[in-house]
């Protein structure tokens, strides 16, 4: 049992992982006896996280990479290769998003917001999945989703619709690459702290909105490490196209 959530030798690939729940779901891997391979935009975020991880004693690599360019995310997974052998795991955890009222959304926002929580998804699993059958061997795939693929909020209409890509999307590998022994699940976090949401829990509204939440409380990063490791280890191994609801409650309860 007490190796049930273990990842040792696994090569982990996490996008979006400068920061936010990027950074925890990173070291909450490399606790686990993962190589962690950390990508995002900003190096000197990456390298603060990888020194942090290797001085806990993990193993971690830091690639800056835009997940939006095809190209960048293939010289991605050489670069890991070539460090730790063929990524077994990815988490699909990188997004944006550029709030406002659907007449007021450029064509601009709404194309960079599906591009990097939608597109980025299908890029980075699709490279990951086709190098695990080129070796003969399977893997799990985690698409960070959100429980607003599930309900509406005013101003949030791109962040929305990519979010609910993604559970679709999320079932839609699952379906076509079960036979390629690759599980593909997400998890639908509810509200955490993060530089997105900034300090909106402390204002007027997002303390309405907690106290809307059965547990009257938002998420710590650290609630996710439970549902992270069950769906990246053999403890979910015959788990595929679930969607794990991470939120308090909240869904139980009117957005």
């Amino acid at each position: 049992m007490n190796n049930l959530f273990s990842l040792d030798g696994k090569t982990v690939l996490v996008t979006g992982a400068s920061s936010g729940l990027g950074r925890q779901f990173a070291k909450t891997l490399a606790a686990a006896g993962a190589n962690v391979v950390a990508v995002a935009r900003r190096r000197e975020r990456l390298d603060e996280l990888c020194n942090e991880i290797t001085a806990a004693g993990g193993r971690a690599l830091g690639l800056r990479a835009d997940v939006t360019d095809v190209r960048a995310v293939r010289r991605a997974f050489d670069e890991a290769e070539r460090q730790f052998g063929v990524v077994s795991v990815v988490i699909n955890n990188a997004g944006i998003s550029r709030p406002a009222p659907l007449r007021s959304t450029s064509e601009e926002d709404w194309d960079a917001v599906i591009e990097a929580n939608l597109k980025a998804v299908w890029l980075v699993a699709t490279e990951a999945s086709r190098r695990m059958v080129n070796k003969n061997q399977g893997g799990s795939i985690i698409n960070i989703a959100s429980i607003l693929a599930f309900g509406a909020a005013k101003a949030l209409g791109p962040y929305m619709a990519s979010k609910a890509g993604v559970v679709q999307l999320t079932r839609s590998m699952a379906l076509e690459w079960a036979g390629d022994n690759i599980r593909v699940n997400a998890i639908a976090p509810g509200y955490f702290p993060t530089e997105m949401t900034g300090n909106f829990f402390s204002t007027p509204k997002g303390l309405e909105m907690i106290a809307r939440i059965p547990q009257r409380r938002i998420g710590d990063p650290t609630d996710l490490n439970g549902p992270l490791l069950l769906l990246a280890s053999d403890a979910s191994s015959y788990m595929t196209g679930s969607v794990v609801t991470v939120d308090g409650g909240h869904l139980c309860h009117a957005l």
